[in-house]
């Protein structure tokens, strides 16, 4: 409501962060959801049997929620370790989110970097600025030995 009070509709989706195989949810008034219904008929939308995605779509929103405060954390905890390695400029103050941003001095030599790091089976995409996205599967230990493999090839 916080936030949803600014806008007439909202998308969540439930694949990100949530973990969920598929699906969003679409917020608003009942009158906007009726039309968005009309609509999504007459283009052909919508899925047959889906009931075992909505039983994911629902776990996600209902158990999947908690952990995206420790994903968010993760994040934080990524951008302060970025932040003291040379050469990374990171303001973790931004970071309010699992996706951090980090810009590279020219020195930096994120290709090498990025081979070096998946002998290590640690996969990046080299790019500047370089995102990282925390999720589900990425725990604090994970944050903390990327951290320590990435000081060690600078």
């Amino acid at each position: 409501k916080e936030i949803g009070q600014y806008f007439d509709s909202m998308t969540i989706c439930l694949s990100k962060g949530l973990a969920a195989p598929v699906g969003s949810l679409l917020l608003g008034s009942k009158e906007y959801i009726a039309k968005a219904r009309r609509l999504r008929k007459m283009v052909g939308g919508g899925m047959r049997q889906a009931g075992i995605l909505a039983a994911a779509g629902k776990l996600a929103i209902t158990e999947q929620v908690a952990q995206l405060k420790q994903d968010h954390i993760n994040a934080k905890t990524l951008a302060e370790g970025l932040a003291e390695l040379p050469g990374f400029s990171v303001n973790p103050d931004f970071v309010q989110t699992n996706i951090v941003f980090a810009k590279l001095d020219a020195k930096v030599d994120i290709q090498s970097i990025a081979e070096q790091l998946k002998q290590q089976n640690i996969i990046i995409s080299p790019g500047n600025p370089i995102r990282f996205v925390t999720h589900k599967d990425i725990s604090a230990e994970d944050i903390q030995t990327f951290l320590s493999s990435l000081k060690s090839l600078l």
